[in-house]
C-alpha cells in the first residue's frame, strides 16, 4: 500500500485527530525511511526561497502531500497551519522553533527541534501549529515531506510578527503547477 493509500484509508475510517496523527506518523516514518523515490523535479531548490512542491492532492481536498526544499540557510517566517500535519525529514536537516499565543503575543513554546533523516513531527491547532522552520545547513539543500489535513496550498493561514504577535493572512500555493 502506498503512503497516499494509507492516509486515504485512515480518513475513510474516521476517528479523532489523535488516531489519524498516529497512523499518519507510522506511514510517514515508512515513507522517509528510504530516499530513492522523490523525483528530481520535486527536489529543486530556489536560490532565494524555500520551495513547496505539491506531490499529491486528494480529490476531495481532505489531505495533501508536499515536498519542502530548503536551499542553504533558508527559513520560513513564523506561521501557522490551521489543520493537522505530519512532517518527515527525508534529506539534510531542519530546525523547528515552536511558538504559542499568550493573549496577543507570541512566546517560545519549548526548545527548538532538530529533524534529521527519518524523524517525524506533527502539528495541529490542538497540539501546536505555530513555528518557524529553517534549513539546519548553510551549505547544502535539505528536504522534508509534509502531509496536511487539507490541500495546504489553498488554506488561509497566518504569518506572525514574532515581536508583536500581529498576524497577516496568506495562502501558500505551490512552486509547481
Amino acid at each position: 500500500m502506498s503512503f497516499v493509500d494509507d492516509i486515504a484509508a485512515l480518513l475513510d475510517a474516521g476517528g479523532d485527530e489523535a488516531r489519524v496523527h498516529e497512523g499518519a506518523r507510522t506511514a510517514m516514518a515508512r515513507l522517509v525511511s528510504r530516499d530513492d523515490w522523490l523525483p528530481d523535479e520535486m527536489a529543486k531548490p530556489h536560490p532565494q526561497y524555500y520551495q513547496q512542491y505539491l506531490l499529491y492532492a486528494d480529490p476531495q481536498d481532505r489531505f495533501s502531500v508536499v515536498s519542502f526544499v530548503w536551499g542553504p540557510g533558508q527559513k520560513t517566517p513564523v506561521h501557522d497551519h490551521t489543520v493537522w500535519g505530519v512532517i518527515g525529514m527525508l534529506r539534510g536537516a531542519e530546525r523547528c522553533a515552536p511558538f504559542r499565543r499568550e493573549g496577543e503575543r507570541l512566546v517560545p513554546a519549548g526548545d527548538e527541534v532538530l529533524l534529521q533523516p527519518g524523524h517525524v513531527e506533527m502539528v495541529s491547532p490542538r497540539i501546536g501549529d505555530i513555528h518557524r522552520v529553517s534549513n539546519a545547513f548553510d551549505d547544502r539543500v535539505s528536504i522534508s515531506i509534509h502531509c496536511y489535513g487539507a490541500n495546504i496550498g489553498k488554506v488561509k493561514r497566518h504569518v506572525f510578527d514574532p515581536q508583536t504577535g500581529a498576524a497577516r493572512e496568506f495562502v501558500s500555493g505551490y512552486a509547481n503547477a
